[in-house]
C-alpha cells in the first residue's frame, strides 16, 4: 500500500498522462472539425519516434530540436492525404456516419502501409536510444531527465494550443468549424483552409508526442496501435471537441494506467484502458467531462 501512494507512482501517472493528452489533441480537432477518424492517428507517434531515433543516432541531434523535424514531415503527410484522399471526401457533401466509415477504412489502409513500409525499411526489431537519462530527486522521488522534459514539452504544447484556439482567429475558426460546420460556412470562414490546418496541426502534435516517447521507452514499427486506442478513450472520457476535457481524461488514462498495472500486473494494461473504452460507451457515450458539443 505504501508504494500505491508514494510519489513515483505519481510522477509516471503525470507523464504518462501527459503523453497521452498530447496524442489525443490532434485526434480530437481532426475527428472534430472534419469527422475523420483516425485509426492511422498512432503510426504517427511511430513516425516522429523514428525520426527522433535516426536523427540522434545519425547526426547526434536532440530529440528536443528533432521533433520539430518530425512535426513538419506529419505536417506534409498529413497534407498529402489531404489532397491525395480526403478532400474529395469531404467536398462530397456525404452524411456523417458515411463520411466517418469510409474515413476509417482509409485510414485502416494508410496505417497498414506506414506499419509495413517502416518495418521493411527497419525491421521490426525495438530500438531505442538513451538521452537525459540522469536521475533527479525531489525528495523521496526519482525522475529521470528524459521525462521531466517530456512531461514539460507535452505540457507547454497542450495549453499552447489551448491559447491558439481561443485567442487566435484561425482557432476561433477551428471553435466554429467543430461547433457548427454549416454555420461557419455560412458566415464566411474559409472551410477548406481550417481543415488543411487542423489536419496538419493534429499530424504534427502526435509525431511531436512520438519524438517524446521516443525518449522514454524503446520504438517499433507496430508501436502505434496501442497509442491510437488510448487516443480514443482520451477524448470519449473528455468529450469530442472539448480540449480541456481531452487533457484532463489524458491524466486520468495515465493514473488508471499506472496506478491499475501497479495493483495488478502489466499484463493487465490493455484490458483496463479497453474496459474504460467500453464502459464510457455504455454508461456516458458523450464522455465523463463533455456534454453539449464545445471546445473550451
Amino acid at each position: 500500500m505504501d508504494a500505491i501512494l508514494s510519489g513515483q507512482l505519481l510522477a509516471a501517472a503525470l507523464v504518462t498522462g501527459a503523453l497521452y493528452a498530447l496524442t489525443a489533441l490532434g485526434l480530437n480537432l481532426v475527428y472534430g472539425t472534419m469527422r475523420l477518424l483516425n485509426v492511422a492517428h498512432g503510426d504517427l507517434v511511430m513516425i516522429g519516434a523514428y525520426v527522433a531515433f535516426w536523427a540522434f543516432t545519425l547526426l547526434a541531434l536532440s530529440p528536443l530540436l528533432s521533433m520539430f523535424a518530425a512535426a513538419a514531415i506529419a505536417a506534409l503527410f498529413g497534407l498529402a492525404l489531404y489532397y491525395g484522399l480526403f478532400r474529395r471526401l469531404l467536398e462530397g457533401g456525404k452524411a456523417a456516419q458515411r463520411l466517418e466509415a469510409n474515413s476509417l477504412l482509409l485510414f485502416f489502409a494508410v496505417s497498414v502501409i506506414v506499419q509495413n513500409v517502416a518495418a521493411l525499411q527497419f525491421s521490426g526489431t525495438p530500438r531505442g536510444f538513451q538521452y537525459l537519462g540522469d536521475v533527479y530527486r525531489f525528495g523521496n522521488v526519482a525522475v529521470t531527465g528524459n521525462r521531466i522534459a517530456a512531461f514539460a514539452v507535452a505540457m507547454v504544447l497542450c495549453f499552447g494550443i489551448m491559447a491558439f484556439l481561443r485567442f487566435h482567429v484561425m482557432g476561433l475558426a477551428i471553435k466554429a468549424l467543430i461547433q457548427r460546420r454549416d454555420a461557419a460556412a455560412i458566415v464566411g470562414i474559409n472551410v477548406e483552409r481550417v481543415q488543411i490546418l487542423t489536419l496538419c496541426l493534429g499530424f504534427a502534435t502526435a509525431a511531436v508526442a512520438g519524438a517524446l516517447v521516443s525518449m522514454t521507452e524503446q520504438i517499433s514499427p507496430f508501436m502505434g496501435f496501442p497509442f491510437t486506442i488510448a487516443a480514443f478513450v482520451v477524448i470519449i472520457l473528455g468529450g469530442l471537441g472539448n480540449v480541456t476535457g481531452g487533457i484532463v481524461a489524458g491524466f486520468l488514462l495515465g493514473a488508471l494506467e499506472t496506478y491499475g498495472v501497479a495493483l495488478t500486473s502489466s499484463a493487465y494494461r490493455s484490458i483496463l484502458i479497453y474496459g474504460v473504452f467500453v464502459l464510457i460507451l455504455l454508461v456516458r457515450p458523450q464522455g465523463l467531462l463533455g456534454g453539449r458539443r464545445i471546445v473550451r
